[in-house]
């Protein structure tokens, strides 16, 4: 139980950087990652997602991934809180009940996740099937998105499961360290996965940026949705772990996660009119 309140707390710290950085990044999603590189205060939200994810590889170590992953959507609920106190108003009718929502889906989430024991590692194959799979569908959706017209939310999607594939490699780098050593860095399975956990944090950075041309609510409620739902298909298929088995957990976690659908959803579309909101 110590554990799984220490995963808890280190997710929430999570979600307030990354909220964070995301309202920072959303404010330069008119400039191209070139343009952007050059602003002083964009690297500041680079570095605070480096803390979050510090913090991610951390947690991972206290509880599963497909425990901690759903947790991320939270960081929806704190950029929309911090949005409307930077703006200095109360929230409105809409973004309360997408933060209720939200909340309650993910807490009852939570409470349903189960997992076979203590957090796994990826084989060797299992390490050659994720990377192979995860390159050609990020790619492809990330291909998708880059399309004259085509809608930033599937470079949303692809950023989501790039740190899907990251969070599944650091909790492999974690256990393996934890269990091993330090030797465990100096084989090449784990030196490959050093440096594939570094290419997808950069392409999930960059996808994610872009995402955010046409505002930042949807994109980042997509994001926050794939990642965990891509974290807990990793986890059930590839790390050993089990999610609601029984038929009256099934229905739980499915109006659970409806639930927390619609709080989302509800965020966005909030976050959508905000603007309108301001120039009336």
């Amino acid at each position: 139980m110590t554990d799984l309140i220490i995963a808890i707390a280190l997710c929430v710290a999570v979600a307030i950087v990354y909220a964070t950085a995301a309202l920072i990044q959303a404010g330069y999603a008119h400039l191209t990652i070139r343009e952007c590189t050059r602003v002083p205060l964009w690297w500041v939200a680079q570095l605070l997602n480096v803390a979050g994810a510090g913090l991610h590889v951390v947690s991972l170590g206290f509880g599963p991934l497909s425990l901690i992953q759903p947790l991320g959507v939270l960081t929806l609920v704190i950029a929309m809180v911090f949005s409307a106190t930077r703006a200095r108003r109360r929230m409105t009718r809409l973004e309360t009940i997408g933060l209720v929502s939200t909340v309650a889906g993910l807490t009852g989430l939570a409470m349903l996740i189960t997992t076979g024991g203590t957090p796994d590692t990826l084989s060797t194959g299992e390490l050659t099937g994720l990377l192979l799979g995860g390159v050609v569908l990020v790619g492809l959706l990330a291909a998708k998105g880059a399309m004259a017209g085509s809608s930033a939310l599937w470079e949303a999607a692809a950023g989501g499961i790039a740190y899907a594939i990251c969070s599944a490699l650091c909790q492999t780098f974690v256990v393996g360290l934890q269990t091993t050593g330090l030797s465990v860095l100096v084989t090449p399975f784990m030196l490959v996965a050093i440096l594939a956990i570094g290419a997808f944090a950069v392409g999930g950075t960059v996808f994610t940026q872009r995402s955010y041309r046409d505002g930042l609510a949807a994109p980042l409620a997509v994001t926050n949705l794939v990642n965990p739902a891509s974290a807990t298909g990793i986890g059930v298929v590839f790390l050993g772990e089990s999610v609601a088995t029984t038929p009256t957990e099934i229905v739980l976690a499915v109006v659970c996660g409806a639930l927390a659908a619609y709080g989302v959803t509800s965020l966005a579309k909030a976050r959508e009119a905000e603007p309108v909101l301001q120039r009336a």
